[in-house]
C-alpha cells in the first residue's frame, strides 16, 4: 500500500482549460502583433519599393544617356572632317560660284548618310555662303548668323556647341560648329545642326518621362514635347532678358515644370509631377544622370504609386501569413495542452484497467510462449532438413550436367590418347634410327597432350565435388574457362559459333567457383539447346565490371522464351522442354541469390540474354 501511494501521479485540474483572463490576454497580444506587423511591413515595403524603382530608373536613364551620347559623338566628327575639306577651303578663299555650288551639292549629299538636320557654311563674317538646304524655300544661304553663339565661340575657340531654336525652321536642335583656318587667318565656320526627333520618339515609347536640362535647368530634349523649354526652377526676371534677346529658345515662356519634391523627402529622390493630359499629379521616383562630354543632366521619372502599393501589399501579405502561422501554431499547441490534460485523466483510468487485464493475460501469454518455443525449434529443424535437401538437389543437378557432357569429354580425351600412341610409335622408330631430335619433339608433344588430358579430368573431378555454400572470392576468368572446357566438345559437335569477352585479369567475384561454373554451364546448355534447330547457332559469353557490380552475360540467337514460360521462369517445374524437370534455372537463381546477386532475363524473337549480377570481391 505504501509503494502504491508513493508512485501515485499528481492529478491535473479536471477542467483542463485556461482561465478566461488568459484567453483575453492572448487575444490582446495577437491584436497588438497584427497592428505592429501592419506598420512595420508598410514602412519596409515602401522603402524596398522605392529602392527597386530607383535602380530600374537609373538603369533606364543610363541607357538613354548612352543613346544620346552615341548620337552626339556620331555628329561631332562631321564638322571636324569638313573643316579639313579642300573644296570648302577653296570655296571660302575664292568665292567662286562654281566651287560654292559644288560645296552645296556635297553638303546636300551628306544629309542622308549622316542623318543631320542641316549642314551649312559661314564665311569669316558669319554669313551663310553654302548650305545643304540650298534648294529649299527656307534655304540658309545669304542669312547672317554672326549673332549666334555657335559662330562667335567657334571663331574665338575653334569649336562650339549651342542648343537653340532655329531662327528660320523654328525647330530646336544642337548646333555643332568648327572654325576653318586659312593661311591668313579665319576663313569661315562649318555648322552641323542635329535634331533629336528620333531619339525623343524612342524615349517616348518607354512610357517613362525622360528629359535633358542644361546648367540653367531649362529642358532641351524630352519625351514630352509639352515640357520643351520649360525650366526646372523659376528663372529670375533679370536672367530671362538676355535669353530672349539671344533667340535661343524663341518666344518660349520658360515656365517652371510642374514637378515638386514630395512632402516627406528621403532617399531616393521622390517628386510629385503633373504630366500633360493627366487629371491629377502623381508620385514619381526621379533619378539624375550626367550626359558624358556635355554639361547636360538627363532626368527620368519612374511612376511609384502602383509599384509601391503592390510591394507593400506583398510584404503585408507575407507578414500576415507568417503571423497567422505563428498565432495558429500557438493556439494549436495551447489547445493541444488542454486536450493533453484531459487525456491524462483518461489515461490514468485506462492504466489501472490495463494493469488488471495484464495480470489476467500473463498466465495465458506464458503458456503461449512455451508453445511458440516448441514451434520455433520444429521450424529450425525443418529448415535444416530443407537446406540439406536443397544442397543435394544442387549436387544432383551438377551430376546431371556431368552426364550430359561425359560423351563429349570422352571424345575429347580419346583424340589426345590416339595422338599419344602415334607419337610413341614414331619415337620408337626414330630411336631405332638413332635420330634423337625427332624423339625429343615427340616426347614434348606427348607431355603437352598428357597435360591437356589432366586438365580435363581435373575439371571433371572438381566439378563433381560438392561446392561450399559460404561465399569466397572466385576468379571470373577461371569460372568461364572451366565451363568452356567442359562444354567445348558439345560446341564443336553442334558446329556452334561461340564468342567470348573475357574479364580483366585478376577480376574476382563473391561465390564458390564450382557452383558458379554450374550456373554458367546450365545457362550455356540452355542456350545450346535453344539454338540447336537453327541454321546458324551463335552463343556469346561476356564478362564486364561496373564498379562493384560484375555482369556475366550468356546470349543466344534462338527463337526466344515463350511468354507463358517467361512469366514464371524461376518457378520450380516450369519448363518448355519435353524431358525437362524445370529445376535448372531455379537452382541457378538460388545459387546466385545466395551470393548476394541476381539474374536478369531479356528475351525476344531475335534471341535471349541471361545476365548474372555478382558482387565484386577484393
Amino acid at each position: 500500500m505504501a509503494s502504491q501511494a508513493a508512485t501515485e501521479p499528481v492529478k491535473p485540474n479536471p477542467s483542463g482549460s485556461f482561465p478566461a483572463r488568459s484567453k483575453i490576454a492572448i487575444g490582446l497580444v495577437a491584436a497588438l502583433l497584427v497592428v505592429m506587423a501592419y506598420l512595420i511591413t508598410d514602412d519596409y515595403g515602401r522603402a524596398r519599393a522605392y529602392i527597386g524603382l530607383e535602380n530600374r530608373a537609373r538603369n533606364a536613364a543610363e541607357l538613354n544617356a548612352v543613346l544620346l551620347r552615341t548620337v552626339l559623338e556620331k555628329q561631332r566628327s562631321l564638322p571636324f572632317v569638313l573643316s579639313q575639306d579642300r573644296d570648302i577651303s577653296s570655296a571660302l578663299t575664292s568665292r567662286d560660284p562654281g566651287l560654292l555650288q559644288l560645296v552645296n551639292r556635297k553638303l546636300e549629299s551628306l544629309i542622308t548618310g549622316t542623318r543631320a538636320s542641316v549642314i551649312y557654311l559661314l564665311d569669316a563674317r558669319g554669313k551663310a555662303v553654302s548650305a545643304s538646304n540650298w534648294q529649299e524655300p527656307t534655304s540658309f544661304v545669304g542669312i547672317d548668323y554672326s549673332f549666334r553663339p555657335y559662330y562667335t565661340r567657334a571663331v574665338a575657340t575653334g569649336s562650339a556647341e549651342h542648343y537653340a531654336l532655329g531662327t528660320i525652321s523654328k525647330r530646336p536642335g544642337l548646333y555643332i560648329s568648327r572654325r576653318i583656318d586659312g593661311p591668313d587667318g579665319v576663313l569661315g565656320v562649318i555648322v552641323v545642326k542635329v535634331e533629336f526627333d528620333e531619339l525623343e520618339a524612342d524615349w517616348r515609347r518607354s512610357s517613362d518621362p525622360s528629359y535633358v536640362i542644361d546648367q540653367r535647368g531649362i529642358v532641351l530634349i524630352t519625351s514630352l514635347p509639352e515640357w520643351r523649354f520649360m525650366a526646372q526652377f523659376p528663372i529670375p526676371v533679370e536672367q530671362q532678358g538676355p535669353i530672349r534677346e539671344s533667340l535661343q529658345f524663341g518666344a518660349a515662356p520658360l515656365a517652371p515644370l510642374n514637378v515638386t519634391p514630395a512632402l516627406t523627402q528621403t532617399e531616393p529622390d521622390r517628386v510629385v509631377a503633373g504630366l500633360p493630359g493627366s487629371r491629377e499629379p502623381q508620385e514619381y521616383v526621379r533619378v539624375r544622370v550626367p550626359v558624358p562630354t556635355t554639361n547636360w543632366i538627363l532626368q527620368m521619372l519612374m511612376p511609384a504609386g502602383a509599384a509601391v502599393k503592390e510591394t507593400v501589399r506583398s510584404a503585408q501579405l507575407v507578414a500576415f501569413i507568417i503571423l497567422a502561422s505563428v498565432l495558429g501554431s500557438t493556439i494549436f499547441f495551447l489547445r493541444r495542452r488542454e486536450l493533453a490534460l484531459r487525456r491524462l485523466l483518461e489515461q490514468e483510468e485506462a492504466r489501472r484497467e490495463l494493469e488488471r487485464r495484464v495480470t489476467e493475460r500473463t498466465e495465458a501469454l506464458s503458456t503461449a510462449h512455451a508453445q511458440l518455443v516448441m514451434q520455433v525449434e520444429e521450424r529450425q529443424r525443418t529448415e535444416a532438413r530443407l537446406q540439406t535437401v536443397q544442397q543435394e538437389l544442387v549436387q544432383a543437378n551438377r551430376l546431371a550436367i556431368l552426364g550430359q557432357v561425359t560423351a563429349g569429354v570422352a571424345h575429347e580425351i580419346n583424340q589426345p590418347v590416339a595422338a599419344i600412341r602415334s607419337y610413341a610409335d614414331n619415337a620408337r622408330t626414330f630411336l631405332a634410327r638413332d635420330q634423337i631430335v625427332p624423339v625429343r619433339e615427340n616426347l614434348s608433344a606427348i607431355a603437352e597432350l598428357t597435360e591437356r588430358i589432366g586438365n580435363i579430368t581435373d575439371e571433371l573431378r572438381n566439378f563433381s565435388r560438392k561446392g561450399t555454400a559460404s561465399p569466397k572470392p572466385a576468379i571470373a576468368h577461371d569460372v568461364i574457362e572451366g565451363a568452356l572446357l567442359l562444354l567445348d566438345s558439345r560446341f564443336r559437335q553442334t558446329a556452334s559459333k561461340v564468342t567470348t569477352q573475357m574479364p580483366p585479369a585478376g577480376l574476382k567475384v563473391e561465390g564458390d567457383r564450382v557452383r558458379l561454373e554450374q550456373v554458367l554451364i546450365n545457362l550455356m546448355q540452355n542456350a545450346l539447346e535453344a539454338t540447336v534447330d537453327g541454321k546458324t547457332c551463335h552463343i556469346g559469353i561476356a564478362c564486364t565490371a561496373d564498379g562493384d557490380d560484375v555482369q556475366l552475360a550468356v546470349t543466344d540467337n534462338g527463337p526466344g522464351i515463350p511468354p507463358e514460360i517467361m512469366q514464371s521462369l524461376f518457378t520450380p517445374f516450369n519448363t518448355s522442354k519435353e524431358r525437362g524437370l524445370g529445376l535448372g534455372l531455379v537452382i541457378c537463381h538460388d545459387i546466385v541469390v545466395e551470393y548476394g546477386g541476381r539474374i536478369d532475363v531479356e528475351s525476344s524473337s531475335a534471341g535471349t540474354r541471361f545476365t548474372i549480377h555478382l558482387k565484386r570481391a577484393e
